[in-house]
């Protein structure tokens, strides 16, 4: 019987960076081999196998943190996510690969999606916000803030990124099929990692952090944008589920605008983040509508508001309904109906503020990325507001 030579056999199974990784073990650990002796028996073909491996592919330091930018192009997972979202084809799956890898996974800029996601990330606010501008532009900055975290904030990015069907590895890896979204998780109970030091030049003292404030020194949500402190110990990155799939959903949209250009990238943005329904009149929450009311009828050069009662039932009854109108003038500005005449008037005066602040010239409004397209028609201005009512 021929006896099987082991070695060849095994190097054999092994892929072709996992080969690499073993013979460079076992050449640093026979340092006394040099490279005049590796032309004979093993060591030539050590030698074979290592120029081979150099050639497909350069070494990189921190090697094997990820999969191999080649193994792209035989995962099924990545080929069916690609066809799945109908990504432009000059779109390459290497990137698509790219765009899974998290920072806390593959410390390597050249391997993560740590540069795809900072681009896409500013596309998709970018869009998102003249979006709003332009179809609401009334909405008070608190709103206007709710509705940009509510479109493109890490919840909604991860629930995005959870129906394309994209899965998440156990650990990330060399062997991970490249299709599936690798990061360095949290073990249940640890705590989130916070960042410590503001960009407000004023944050070491006292400081007044309004709505003006939050505009220029704080991000597209209003919140405080922090960096990590310098000279400090930090263990090994992890990231949280949620901005791990948020970090890949901007990747994939930065990956789509180097490749394929603008018009793709805002295509997708539209078509899979501004397309979902969001109540943005759920999100007003008013302290004194009454006030309120009065103050932008004084600023409009309205008449004053007045509340009328325009019907009633079961007056002396023990669930009572009164049904009450703001008139401006002559002209009904809203009604609202309640228990009791106060109740009936507040919400009067909330509908009448929503129904200010909800203005929309239609839905076919133009925003000036259009303009960008070849063959763009000539821009037409938009609604400018004064702004909301400060008190």
């Amino acid at each position: 019987m021929k006896r099987i030579q082991l070695e060849r056999w095994s190097g054999q199974l092994l892929s072709p960076r996992t080969r690499l990784c073993c013979l460079r073990q076992w050449n640093q650990s026979t340092p006394h081999i040099g490279s005049r002796r590796l032309q004979s028996g093993i060591g030539a073909e050590v030698s074979e196998v290592l120029e081979e491996e150099e050639s497909i592919r350069p070494i990189r330091a921190g090697e094997f943190a990820s999969p191999p930018p080649e193994a792209a192009a035989r995962s099924a997972k990545l080929a069916a996510l690609h066809a799945r979202l109908a990504l432009p084809k000059k779109l390459p799956l290497q990137t698509m690969a790219r765009a899974l890898v998290d920072l806390s996974a593959d410390p390597d800029p050249q391997f993560n999606n740590t540069a795809l996601s900072q681009v896409g990330g500013s596309l998709i606010s970018a869009y998102v916000s003249e979006w709003l501008l332009c179809h609401y532009p009334r909405l008070p900055m608190t709103v206007l803030f709710a509705a940009n975290y509510a479109y493109q904030g890490p919840s909604t990015l991860t629930k995005i990124g959870k129906e394309w069907g994209v899965e998440t590895a156990a650990y990330p890896g060399s062997e991970v099929d490249p299709g599936l979204l690798q990061f360095n998780k949290l073990t249940p109970g640890s705590k989130v990692p916070s960042l410590g030091v503001s960009t407000r030049p004023d944050y070491a003292g006292f400081y007044r952090r309004g709505i003006s404030s939050r505009v220029v020194y704080d991000d597209e949500f209003g919140d405080q944008i922090k960096f990590p402190e310098k000279d400090t110990v930090t263990e090994p990155v992890k990231q949280p589920t949620d901005m791990a799939y948020s970090n890949f959903v901007k990747a994939v949209v930065g990956s789509i605008y180097i490749h394929a250009g603008r018009s793709a990238a805002r295509s997708f943005v539209h078509a899979h983040i501004l397309s979902r329904h969001l109540a943005i009149g759920s999100l007003f929450q008013f302290k004194t509508p009454v006030r309120e009311l009065a103050r932008l009828c004084e600023r409009e050069e309205f008449e004053f508001p007045v509340a009328r009662i325009l019907s009633e039932t079961g007056r002396h009854s023990r669930s009572p309904v009164f049904v009450v109108g703001i008139f401006s003038g002559e002209d009904k500005l809203a009604e609202g109906a309640g228990p009791n005449l106060s109740e009936a008037r507040v919400r009067a005066a909330v509908s009448a503020l929503k129904a200010w602040y909800l203005y929309s010239p239609g839905s076919n409004t133009r925003v000036p990325s259009e303009m960008e397209e070849m063959g763009a028609k000539p821009w037409t201005p938009v609604h400018i507001d004064m702004g909301e009512i400060i008190h």
